[in-house]
């Protein structure tokens, strides 16, 4: 085991977080598996395990487990139900206690990176902890004012300027600085990531942009300010372009980035696209997150069927960014 493990949450324990996580350590080599812990129940992965149907011996995170055995850091969580697709408030809290156990792991340089599994928000708001996903828990545990979502792909890549509001509250957010910002934390991001010069292209808020004004002059008045901005600092950004055509021109080269400005203009076209395959990046946050691009499943979980390619494209995410830790 490496001293700075890329960690996985194993989200909520009724949902199809376990089985996606053991179907995945399962498919990897004894060598590239020694470089995960999964933070969860034991209990609840062993179950996994058994539906699962795979070969994979855990053992207690710190010790010494047999050869490929993955290690588990297991937090007892009172109330657990004991079989999947049950909504629990227990759940909720468990899932919590996980992805706070990998903040400070990551904080106390003792992990590289977190992966999460799904988590349930009714349940995690049914514990206590009031919360609209992971990207605001994230914030609020690493003391983070904000975040911004990232989708990646193969083909498309998706920045949100806003994620989980209102649109009317989303169009509300859109101002010039935030739009600024946004790019700002794309270029930063596809630098590290490789890319010498990103090309970025922000979406309109409006149908055509506003077309000069006839739909709305939020482009004109907010958006286009934010892209003249981030040019002025260099970067390599157009916009507004209109939404109906930047994201296919993307998928098609054009551009490494698309920024979009609230979630479903976002969120639509990438699953579309890569729904098995995209990935959730969180940046803005002085640690490094990624997760799996969908829900916790409760009607399949249980059953075996959970589908894992997600968690393999979440997990070679994540051993870029802590390969690339240096250039935060």
């Amino acid at each position: 085991m490496s001293n700075s493990p890329v960690v996985i949450t194993m989200g909520d324990p009724s949902g199809v977080g376990a089985e996606v996580t053991v179907k995945a350590m399962a498919a990897l080599s004894a060598e590239q598996r020694a470089q995960y812990a999964v933070i969860g129940d034991m209990d609840t992965l062993e179950r996994a395990i058994a539906v699962s149907k795979v070969d994979l011996p855990l053992h207690a995170h710190g010790t010494v487990g047999q050869e490929g055995s993955l290690a588990v850091i297991h937090l007892p969580i009172e109330g657990l139900p004991g079989e999947f697709g049950v909504l629990s408030p227990a759940c909720g809290e468990a899932s919590f206690q996980y992805i706070k156990k990998a903040v400070d792991m990551v904080q106390a340089g003792k992990a590289a990176c977190i992966v999460t599994a799904p988590i349930n928000k009714a349940a995690l708001n049914a514990a206590g902890h009031h919360y609209d996903g992971h990207t605001g828990m994230l914030a609020h545990l690493t003391g983070s004012k904000s975040s911004f979502m990232l989708l990646a792909s193969k083909t498309l890549n998706v920045l949100h300027i806003s994620t989980h509001v209102s649109l009317k509250t989303a169009i509300e957010r859109s101002t010039p600085e935030r739009v600024l910002d946004t790019i700002r934390m794309g270029h930063k991001h596809f630098k590290r990531m490789g890319y010498d010069n990103p090309r970025i292209a922000v979406a309109g808020i409006n149908p055509h942009c506003g077309e000069g004004g006839l739909f709305g002059d939020e482009d004109d008045e907010h958006t286009l300010p934010g892209v003249e901005m981030a040019q002025k600092e260099g970067i390599n950004v157009v916009g507004p372009v209109p939404a109906d055509t930047v994201y296919h021109r993307a998928h098609n080269g054009a551009f490494d980035l698309v920024i979009a400005q609230y979630h479903d203009q976002g969120h639509i076209p990438i699953k579309i696209i890569a729904f098995d395959s995209a990935v959730n990046v969180s940046l803005g946050l002085p640690i490094d997150r990624c997760s799996v691009d969908h829900g916790t499943a409760f009607d399949i979980a249980g059953t075996g069927k959970a589908n894992h390619v997600n968690m393999l494209s979440t997990l070679d995410y994540a051993s870029k960014l802590a390969a690339t830790r240096d250039k935060r």
